[in-house]
């Protein structure tokens, strides 16, 4: 995720939201024209963009309806995803390091994939 200030990041409240993209550079183009963003490239399959009250990434993938990832942040990722295991969430994908932080994916009791990251 792109550096963020420490005012933007609310504990346990969306902070940033993952596109699926067929072609980056098509996507890139698309919202820097209609929207303004501004990109900052990870590598061929991942883009991100800064917002002002969220931040989100485009990376490769097939889009499908509905297929958007929301990623919260935590103060602590540990006790949010004991938290979300208690509460019956299901873990996707177990925390990962990733430039920036760590993350870790969960299903929730309707089926929808969230995801959660730390500076930490």
């Amino acid at each position: 995720m792109a550096e963020l200030g420490i005012q933007k990041l609310r504990h346990e409240q969306v902070q940033y939201i993952e596109f699926l993209s067929k072609n980056i550079d098509r996507a890139k183009a698309f919202y820097a024209k209609c929207f303004g963003w501004v990109f900052t490239g990870y590598g061929p399959t991942y883009t991100a963009f800064e917002g002002d009250y969220v931040d989100g990434g485009f990376t490769t993938g097939e889009p499908v309806k509905g297929t958007i990832l929301l990623v919260l942040y935590s103060k602590n990722i540990e006790v949010t995803k004991d938290k979300i295991v208690k509460a019956g969430g299901i873990i996707e994908k177990d925390i990962f390091n990733f430039p920036g932080g760590k993350r870790f994916h969960f299903i929730d009791p309707d089926g929808y994939e969230l995801a959660v990251w730390s500076q930490q």
